[in-house]
């Protein structure tokens, strides 16, 4: 539920923006848009892959490509507003899904965390 709802701040930040978040004299804004609807199609793509997956391995890896997404759209936040933060908020995400990625794969290999 709370990703749903991060996605749709994403969507309402991007297609309609506060003149204070997003500087309008960018060249590229359409690309932007259009680029973020991409994301936020794919990560409902993912959603429902991790929902009705039909098996575990498939959940992880729809949850992988879910953190991917979502530093995609922190790039592209971090393009529109031209602060460099919302960056250092997706490579932290990223690295903490690689280690939960790692994690989900070991519990179905069915060792331990310490092997």
């Amino acid at each position: 539920m709370g990703l749903l709802l991060l996605c749709a701040v994403i969507a309402i930040l991007v297609f309609f923006p506060i003149q204070i978040l997003i500087y309008p004299h960018l060249p590229y804004l359409g690309l932007l848009k259009r680029a973020a609807g991409i994301i936020i199609l794919s990560a409902f793509f993912c959603l429902f892959r991790i929902l009705r997956g039909p098996h575990a391995a498939d959940r992880i890896m729809a949850l992988d490509m879910l953190s991917i997404l979502i530093m995609g759209a922190c790039a592209l936040l971090s393009i529109s507003t031209q602060r460099s933060w919302y960056m250092d908020i997706g490579i932290a995400w990223c690295l903490q899904s690689f280690v939960t990625t790692l994690a989900f794969s070991k519990f179905l290999e069915g060792k331990d965390f310490d092997e």
